[in-house]
């Protein structure tokens, strides 16, 4: 694809290049053009939905002060239907067919329902619920609506975190876009700790060990043992947190090379202690929307136990049918939801005074419990899902390829999971701290494993399928 040539990222190295030397004005025009060249890049015919979502909520929100009460619930409500209409289009409709079909012939009806050739456009997701937060904090009351289209066209489409987030609230991305930005020298160094970071993440761990992941999710039926599904299912819980987060800390990075400071998205998720600590952590911009635009207004924690545990599951359920058309997204949405449900009823067991041998405990196990979650998000359905679950429960013997997982597991992730006990910093923000030696030689050894260890074939962002 594109987004891994050399021509794209020379392209766009020439932007910040180029970008220094212009007008604020100008500034804004480059970047759109570049964010539209970007997205263009994957598949240009998807480009009028983007604009029609950006203009809907571009003049929805800007006449919300001049309308009534009623006026403006009209008015919001047509630019959720709209966002949100096109979203589950393109990204639930072959879903909904084929589940239709599914229930018909469990109830004994022969159906024969053709599922559309719909293809998902990149990014739908994230700069949908960007858009749409913008337009209800307009209604709210907690930013002021742009007066120009032009402006708020770079917020939903800025290239950086178009495609895979963090998805940025207008209150904290828009005014730096408005406003003249100033780029310092401070800028470059954090923004390079951050892309190097990133390079780590993405291209050092998450593709070496994809390959070990899908040997043991695409392996057939008794190709593997138990062991090798677990270590696989450990592989793959390394796979997504360096490519998620890997383009997360580069987004961040060259953004800062702009002048614009993007939201941390992951803070050391997998330190986490329990549920509510992890969700702090993780996908932090995702789970902070689906809190504010959902869980607080279906009631949040007001209204008793049972209610509250209702809107965890009912929260976490639509959360896992974010990531995803499948049932197995949903599963894993409910798991999280059950998971948060009983650590609340539990009283947050793990949340402090344990000590450090306690904490670590609590930590250890909760990580665990998380990459059992991850196998349903990674199965292609139920029936892989529960055969791979029987197997690590039932089938624990050792083989060439688990061995050889195991040890490239140690190898690849003990130096990140080392510096991330060491440091009580999130990644890549640490590294401009440390002094310009130590620096320099991390930054040697992330090039030297860049290149020694490059995988032959640079897969796609997982994410950017959602």
């Amino acid at each position: 694809m594109l987004f891994n040539s050399y021509q794209f990222w020379f392209f766009y190295l020439l932007v910040i290049v180029v970008y220094r030397f212009l007008s604020h004005r100008d500034q804004n025009w480059l970047l759109l053009g570049a964010s539209y060249y970007f997205y263009a890049c994957w598949d240009w015919k998807f480009l009028p939905l983007i604009l029609v979502t950006t203009l809907v909520n571009f003049y929805v929100a800007r006449d919300l002060s001049v309308m009534g009460l009623r006026g403006r619930r009209v008015l919001v409500t047509f630019a959720v239907v709209v966002s949100l209409g096109i979203l589950a289009y393109f990204k639930y409709a072959n879903f909904f067919i084929s589940s239709t079909q599914e229930f018909l012939l469990a109830i004994g009806f022969q159906a024969d329902l053709s599922t559309l050739s719909i293809i998902l456009p990149v990014g739908i997701s994230f700069y949908t619920f960007q858009t749409l937060s913008y337009t209800i904090d307009v209604l709210r009351g907690r930013v002021e609506a742009t007066r120009s289209l032009r402006d708020f066209a770079l917020y939903v489409a800025y290239f950086p975190q178009l495609v895979a987030g963090p998805i940025e609230r207008a209150s904290q991305l828009l005014p730096q876009i408005v406003e003249r930005r100033r780029v310092v020298a401070s800028d470059f160094t954090v923004g390079l700790s951050l892309v190097m970071t990133g390079l780590f993440l993405k291209v050092v761990i998450a593709d070496n060990v994809s390959f070990i992941a899908n040997g043991a999710f695409m392996a057939p039926v008794g190709a593997i043992t138990g062991t090798d599904a677990l270590v696989g299912l450990y592989a793959f819980a390394f796979q997504i947190y360096g490519d998620f987060a890997g383009y997360s800390f580069m987004a961040c990075g060259v953004s800062r090379w702009l002048g614009i400071h993007l939201m941390v998205n992951f803070a050391r998720p997998y330190l986490a202690k329990g549920p509510s600590d992890f969700w702090q952590r993780w996908h932090i911009s995702l789970s902070s929307w689906l809190r504010d635009y959902l869980y607080i207004p279906l009631g949040g924690n007001r209204g008793g136990k049972v209610k509250t545990y209702r809107n965890l599951m009912l929260t976490m359920l639509l959360g896992g049918l974010w990531h995803g058309a499948a049932w197995t997204f949903v599963a894993w949405g409910f798991l999280h939801g059950l998971i948060l449900c009983v650590y609340r009823a539990l009283g947050n067991p793990f949340s402090g005074g344990m000590g450090r041998v306690g904490s670590f405990l609590a930590g250890l196990f909760f990580f665990h419990l998380v990459c059992l979650t991850w196998l349903f998000f990674r199965a292609d359905d139920f029936e892989q899902a529960w055969y791979m679950l029987c197997l690590i429960l039932t089938e624990q013997c050792g083989s060439a390829f688990s061995v050889y997982g195991f040890w490239m597991l140690v190898f690849l992730c003990l130096p990140l999971v080392v510096a991330e006990v060491w440091s009580d910093r999130d990644e890549g923000r640490w590294l401009h701290c440390l002094p310009w030696r130590m620096r320099a030689g991390v930054y040697c050894y992330i090039m030297l494993m860049v290149i020694v260890f490059s995988p032959a074939i640079l897969s796609d962002f997982i994410y950017f399928q959602f």
